[in-house]
């Protein structure tokens, strides 16, 4: 079949276009169109397609292309099983090609002298055949192979595509060159006088025809006919004007199917709907004025984008002011999805609270028009915040002029807000007048019904988020009052360490956090940093966060080691209840030896940043938090030689939803390299260190505040956190040796005249004799108790810093209290002196027994 001879490209690629086209037709104008095609792709002087008959025992012919009616109508029907070349191929279903014979089958079936004829099966889909197409060859020897190819392709196509003769018998041929001539003529009468344009074309692009409405695009016919339609689109600029367009017409006619698309004329600029139609001997082209209906589905379509847009605008504006929680957030929405559309280029929000107008947020304004406005008196003049405010409907304003009419007493205000335009909007909720939001413009404008009404419907949602915000707004300033006043306002000053501080609150929600820092004096010149965060946001995880900071400052006074101060503070947060919990690091560091001791229950470790040494995060895996904890707890010690970095910190600093504990904490540690880094960042040494040392201290806390916005700078998005966030940096000094003085004491009444020898030489040797006198005294009194109500080995200890620090140790686990001795009591009235006399004084348990301490402020 065709399928087994080869087609060359450009054959082949005709066939496709000529099958595309003949897909859209149907019953008796598909086969007519196909067969025409066959004779053409063939070479042929015409063709027939004969189907058999309802009784399958003739072949009726029902297409015919370029033969007589003569010739044609002598194959009007031929029996399916005579020697016709079309019925030998219905019965062989296989191609067959014969010559012409006069005479044939004496049936009149007669076919020119000197021709051939080749006929194709046509295989219907169920595989059975359902007729032939046969084409007349000019010569009387069989056709090319690849005549033959192209005209069984087009018969293999057609086969399938034929209907069921069955259920539609096939319609016999008839023709008749009157009738025909008759209808053309018709044809050509309703085409002419028809309301759309339409002309002809013929395969050699000649203009064949032209009717009244196409002369108006294209010319008078007479000057027209027989013209080139390039020829017409030249004269007529159409190249340069619409320069695809001829292109379209091109492709139309070798697709061979119609097409149709819409063009703006350029002769008279109206709007047409041409379409394309290819015919046997040319194309045919319609064209429909489309001018008005164009106009009206624009207009309508604008229509529709237009309330499609305010739906839109309203449910963008309804979801972004449905996520604004603050004032601020509110005016950003409207000022993003109102104004731009409106081409405003201003935006207030007016409250009233009590007589007087409140600026709760604007935008487009000069900052010296709203500071004027905020807390000016509403008055009983006529203004339009006054008259919307009692009657509750909008009022539009186009231009200066008119507000200058309408309100004579705000003249001024225009030229202040730099606006020509206003549409002032009331805020009700819930039958309450709260304000007056104003849109504004910078040029006169004039806001159409429609415009009016969405910005009136606009203003209720606006009223709805803008009495949210306020309640939020107002509430969020209490719970950040309320978290100040829980945190630590300063800290403390410490002579062993340096410290700074941040709190971040959380930037979704009200409600207060439960993260606290604090920074504890201790005796020997120790010092307490601690850290922790009460599971939780609100009012009563702030109430726990506050009663658990207390707690350690009271325990810390009794100088509990870390360990047994997280024991006792875990029995507290136990019986608040099963919902509460708690993390918590507390660390203690000696600046005599240089070491923190520190335990954590369920807080991450902190970070450890020695002079010259990468970061560290040293510790055991954190025992459960307070509130979930067995004790006891496991202590940790690192060595903090002078000038070392304690970070401590929250969770919520370090852990995200974009990244876990681990990460966040390899993030702490290269910020915290990057930042210490530098020539100046190790700890003084040499002749006069202790001086310089001294010198550094007033200057570091500014650096460790620019270490910390650091951190949160790195550490924290722009757009804050989802958890509150707390950070202490604390940089460790170390006391000299030669600050450092200390003695074991003899047993018995000496040792309180040997400590004062001690104490008189050194003070001499410090530099500090003027503190000799009550030191002294602060010893003796300290001695003699030791040795009258402790145990021995009793030792002594002087520290210098800020302060002179006087130590006496002894192995009794007694503590000394003061009493009130009456007036014939011959003692009891020791430790009430030592109260007098020195700046503080307390106890502290050691690993031996016990320490009474006194510190004397240094002139």
């Amino acid at each position: 079949m065709a399928g087994q001879i080869p087609l060359d490209e450009a054959a082949a690629a005709r066939l496709r276009l000529i099958v595309k086209a003949g897909a859209e037709l149907h019953g008796a104008e598909r086969l007519s169109f196909l067969l025409e095609h066959a004779v053409t792709e063939s070479g042929g002087l015409g063709g027939m397609v004969h189907l058999r008959g309802p009784d399958r025992r003739e072949l009726l012919l029902t297409a015919a292309h370029g033969l007589v009616r003569t010739v044609a109508g002598g194959w009007a029907e031929i029996a399916a099983d005579g020697t016709t070349a079309p019925a030998r191929a219905v019965v062989r279903g296989r191609p067959v090609w014969a010559a012409a014979r006069p005479g044939e089958n004496g049936s009149g079936t007669v076919l020119p002298a000197g021709t051939g004829l080749l006929a194709v099966p046509l295989i219907g889909a169920d595989g059975a055949v359902a007729g032939a197409l046969s084409v007349l060859t000019a010569a009387a020897e069989e056709p090319a192979a690849e005549r033959r190819a192209a005209v069984e392709e087009l018969a293999g196509w057609t086969g399938p595509r034929l209907p069921d003769p069955r259920e539609h018998p096939p319609e016999p041929w008839h023709g008749d060159p009157a009738e025909h001539r008759i209808a053309r003529d018709s044809v050509s009468r309703a085409l002419w006088h028809m309301s759309d344009a339409f002309f002809a074309v013929d395969a050699q692009w000649r203009i064949t025809f032209v009717n009244v409405e196409a002369e108006r695009l294209l010319g008078a016919s007479h000057a027209l006919l027989g013209r080139t339609l390039w020829e017409t689109f030249t004269r007529l600029g159409i190249d340069t004007v619409v320069p695809g367009l001829p292109a379209r017409y091109r492709r139309a006619a070798e697709g061979g199917a119609p097409a149709g698309f819409e063009v703006r004329w350029p002769t008279n600029q109206r709007w047409y709907y041409m379409r394309l139609v290819p015919v046997p001997d040319g194309l045919a082209v319609y064209a429909a004025d489309i001018t008005e209906s164009r106009a009206r589905e624009e207009e309508r379509a604008a229509t529709e984008r237009a309330a499609a847009e305010r739906s839109a605008r309203i449910g963008e504006l309804t979801g972004a002011l449905a996520q604004a929680l603050t004032m601020r957030d509110v005016v950003k929405a409207v000022a993003d999805r109102v104004l731009p559309p409106f081409g405003a280029s201003g935006f207030v929000v007016h409250l009233i609270a009590g007589d007087v107008v409140q600026v709760a947020g604007g935008v487009g304004y000069p900052q010296t028009f709203l500071e004027a406005m905020d807390g000016s008196p509403i008055g009983d003049e006529l203004s339009p915040i006054w008259e919307v405010c009692h009657t509750r409907a909008p009022i539009f304003i186009d231009s200066v002029d008119e507000f200058n009419r309408r309100y004579p007493t705000q003249a001024n205000r225009p030229l202040a807000a730099r606006k020509a335009a206003w549409a002032f909007l009331p805020l009700v909720v819930s039958g309450r007048d709260i304000g007056c939001s104003v849109i504004s413009f910078a040029e006169p404008r004039h806001l159409n019904g429609e415009e009016r009404a969405l910005l009136s419907a606009l203003s209720g949602l606006m009223a709805q988020a803008i009495e949210r915000a306020r309640l939020y707004d107002r509430e969020h300033t209490r719970a950040k009052e309320l978290q100040r006043g829980l945190l630590p306002r300063t800290l403390p000053p410490a002579h062993a360490v340096t410290t700074a501080a941040r709190y971040l609150p959380a930037s979704e929600g009200v409600e207060v956090g439960g993260d606290w820092y604090d920074v504890i004096p201790l005796s020997g010149a120790r010092v307490a940093l601690v850290i922790g965060d009460v599971m939780g946001h609100g009012l009563s995880e702030a109430a726990t966060m506050g009663r658990l900071r207390t707690a350690v400052h009271t325990l810390a006074d009794l100088e509990f080691p870390p360990a047994e101060l997280l024991t006792r503070l875990n029995d507290l947060v136990s019986d608040l209840g099963d919902s509460f919990y708690a993390t918590c690091l507390y660390a203690v560091y000696d600046p005599v030896t240089a070491t923190c001791a520190y335990a954590r229950a369920g807080h991450p470790p902190p970070a450890v940043v020695r002079p010259g040494e990468p970061v560290r995060f040293p510790g055991h895996a954190p025992d459960p938090p307070l509130g979930a904890a067995r004790p006891p707890f496991e202590t940790t010690e690192v060595s903090l030689p002078e000038g070392s970095l304690l970070v401590l910190f929250t969770d919520g600093l370090v852990e995200s939803a974009a990244r876990d504990m681990d990460q966040g904490m390899e993030h702490l540690a290269r910020t915290l390299t990057a930042a210490v880094s530098g020539p100046d960042s190790g700890p003084d040494s040499g002749p006069g260190a202790r001086h310089v040392r001294r010198d550094r201290v007033r200057g570091d806390s500014a650096s460790l505040e620019r270490l910390c916005d650091e951190v949160l700078a790195t550490l924290v998005p722009e757009q804050g956190t989802a958890d509150d966030a707390a950070l202490l940096i604390a940089r460790t000094h170390a006391i000299a040796p030669e600050d450092i003085a200390g003695w074991p004491l003899p047993p018995g009444p000496v040792a309180a005249s040997e400590a004062r020898d001690h104490v008189r030489e050194q003070l001499r040797r410090w530099g500090l004799a003027p503190l000799t006198s009550t030191a002294e005294l602060l010893v003796s009194e300290l001695v003699a108790n030791a040795i009258r109500h402790g145990r021995g080995p009793v030792e002594l200890r002087l520290l210098r810093g800020e302060g002179l620090i006087c130590e006496v140790s002894d192995g009794s686990l007694t503590t000394p209290r003061i009493r009130h001795a009456s007036a014939t009591d011959e003692g009891g009235r020791g430790l009430q002196l030592v109260s007098a006399l020195s700046h503080r004084w307390g106890t502290r348990y050691t690993a031996a027994g016990k320490c009474i301490w006194t510190e004397q402020r240094v002139p």
